[in-house]
């Protein structure tokens, strides 16, 4: 097995489960490698530019890596995405990886093995839909490339739906597309993250202002975004939730599909009363960053 530090051994129903924490990013990229889509986002989080900003877990039994466990370093919440054996799962956030508050990012059948350490809020199940060269249909509008110029325009129409803000050099480190009406920016589409070892992309922060819904601005810089990075990329994913039929359809007709449904929970280790106001406000966050 590749390198890993020695943390902990778990014996589980007569298994013998290691949760180590590693930074061998080799080992890591072949675990997740199988089912790559599934884990696209954590897959691009092994580029050097991202990588600095994450802690890993593996479990490992008999030599060999049962599950990883991805924490994402940042304010709170932090992004948790977990794969593979549910015990191994288990014995990672007891050993290894134990933020207090998190967006929990996980397959449905995996929810009990973190439900052990972590209360885990109710929630809508997520779909991850992937496009590549071969199925991606473009879709032409009155759309712009957006510069790091316009940043401040951009966090301005993100302030109607989602609770945050971009860093300056956001629209510099990825791709933004955007619909001025009038000189004034009333739809935009981005990117989460790129990675250029894995050629691979996640499509994100998807937002039209209300007043001008329902004229397809949407689908358009979806589009342009999509058709910009499968120029580096083999494949770009993108997640929506289940219960939004328009913007499945609207993602499908640009030639995504479903690849896998998943969990996308707020997710809290501590029990004391500043945990709970804290997991409140961020409740508020999770249900803001929905895409229109």
């Amino acid at each position: 097995m590749a390198s890993a530090t020695r943390s902990g051994t778990a014996a589980v129903g007569g298994r013998a489960i290691e949760a180590l924490p590693t930074r061998d990013r080799r080992l890591l990229r072949e675990f997740m490698e199988r089912d790559r889509l599934r884990a696209a986002y954590a897959v691009c989080d092994l580029d050097a530019k991202e990588f600095g900003r994450t802690k890993w877990g593996i479990a490992v039994e008999r030599g060999e890596p049962i599950a990883v466990v991805l924490e994402y370093g940042g304010l709170t919440p932090q992004p948790l995405f977990v794969m593979g054996d549910s015990e191994g799962i288990a014995a990672v956030l007891r050993d290894v990886i134990r933020p207090r508050l998190v967006y929990l990012a996980a397959d449905e059948s995996n929810l009990p093995a973190v439900a052990r350490h972590y209360r885990i809020d109710p929630g809508p199940q997520m779909v991850r839909m992937v496009v590549n060269r071969q199925t991606f249909k473009p879709l032409y509008g009155p759309v712009i490339r957006l510069a790091p110029a316009d940043i401040v325009d951009l966090n301005r129409l993100y302030g109607l739906g989602f609770a945050g803000w971009l860093p300056a050099d956001s629209i510099a480190n990825g791709v933004y597309y955007g619909v001025r009406i009038a000189g004034r920016l009333v739809a935009a589409a981005g990117t989460h993250v790129i990675s250029s070892e894995a050629r691979m992309a996640a499509v994100g922060n998807v937002l039209t202002h209300h007043d001008f819904r329902g004229r397809g601005y949407a689908k358009a810089t979806t589009s342009a975004v999509s058709q910009e990075l499968l120029r580096m990329c083999d494949d770009v994913v993108l997640n929506v939730r289940s219960d939004n039929p328009p913007a499945l359809a609207a993602y499908r007709a640009l030639g995504y599909r479903e690849h896998c449904r998943f969990e996308e929970r707020l997710a809290h280790r501590g029990g004391g009363p500043w945990d709970s106001i804290v997991a409140s406000i961020a409740r508020v966050l999770l249900r803001s960053k929905e895409p229109n």
